[in-house]
């Protein structure tokens, strides 16, 4: 559509949504006519205004109102017209320090990551955790008290997930230890599903026999919770999500968009949606299938498993569609590749 305009259609249509993504309020011919440095009449602005509003980009929210960008015009800015900046060197550095994994493990890295990401665009930022089913390099026991016990799992990945567990009865440094070396020599590689599936047939194919700390280390230590086995979000800054708020129908999208962010179930489904993605996905308004509501915009980058290429989670910010484009898409594509290149440094 961008090569069915003209230079003045273009170049007005640009001034709206530039000023849009700046202040968040209608543009009107009078204005466009006064600042905008184009030389022409109101009227005449009124005409080219009245033809974008045919083409469906732009709208006028009531009667004598100015004009403000459709959610095809903000698709048709973003992929046409606008110039993306690139990040500073300061946002850079500040990125790639808050990702440093150096004594964290990958989820720290990535709740990290989340809380900066957030604060850098001044939106609500989500982080895609990868699923945990992952091959493991060692499992550590480590007594808490005669009743309590941390498991550490280290994944091959470089992942690590801590576990408390409450024993029923007293148990001993020495039986932990036994256990610990038990369940490391059948680790090999495997996924933690893998490990406890072996050692069950173990038991009943009768090739080994375990004493109970052991068999309840296993059943209850290496159990994967259904959510950690398809993966988790992470989001944080949901309160920016209400600072832009004008008014009652805004304020109700505004909770009903967290009320889908607390839906783990609905943001999984999100990595289904760009699984076949490269690079910076950006949806706008009604665009996003997930959420499904006008007046917002999410933009995010999958990362990847080295191993196999394929995309494991996803790094992005959700916002009003006035979202500051040219400064968020490379920020958010800049971080999830140093995460992408940690996990796979890991």
């Amino acid at each position: 559509m961008i090569n069915e305009l003209n230079d003045r259609s273009r170049e007005i249509f640009k001034f709206i949504v530039d000023c849009y993504l700046e202040t968040g309020r209608p543009v009107g011919s009078r204005m466009i006519s006064d600042v905008s440095g184009l030389r022409l009449s109101p009227a005449s602005i009124r005409n080219y205004m009245a033809e974008l509003e045919r083409f469906g980009l732009l709208y006028s929210p009531h009667t004598s109102a100015g004009r403000l960008p459709t959610d095809s015009g903000l698709r048709l800015y973003i992929d046409g017209i606008m110039e993306i900046g690139n990040l500073s060197t300061e946002e850079q550095n500040s990125i790639k320090t808050s990702c440093n994994a150096k004594g964290r493990s990958f989820n720290e890295v990535l709740d990290h990551t989340s809380n900066l990401l957030s604060g850098l665009s001044s939106c609500a930022s989500l982080v895609i955790a990868p699923k945990l089913d992952k091959s493991i390099r060692q499992v550590q026991f480590v007594q808490l008290d005669i009743r309590k016990v941390l498991i550490v799992l280290v994944m091959d990945n470089g992942m690590v997930e801590n576990r408390i567990m409450d024993m029923e009865g007293d148990v001993s440094i020495s039986a932990l230890e036994q256990a610990c070396n038990y369940l490391n020599s059948k680790i090999q590689g495997k996924t933690i599903s893998q490990t406890v599936k072996d050692i069950q047939a173990d038991i009943k194919d009768h090739k080994i026999k375990l004493d109970s700390l052991t068999t309840d280390l296993i059943e209850r230590g290496l159990s994967l919770p259904e959510t950690q086995s398809s993966g988790h979000i992470i989001v944080r800054g949901k309160s920016k999500l209400m600072n832009d708020i004008q008014a009652i129908e805004d304020l109700e999208r505004a909770r009903a968009l967290l009320g889908y962010l607390e839906e783990q179930n609905n943001m999984l489904a999100l990595l289904e949606n760009i699984s076949s993605a490269d690079g910076v996905q950006i949806f706008i308004g009604t665009e996003n299938r997930i959420f499904n509501q006008t007046g917002w915009s999410m933009i995010v980058s999958p990362y990847r498993d080295n191993e196999d290429n394929s995309i494991v989670g996803a790094i992005g910010v959700i916002g009003p569609t006035r979202l500051n484009y040219d400064r968020i898409i490379p920020m958010v594509d800049y971080t999830s590749r140093i995460v992408g290149r940690i996990l796979g440094d890991d």
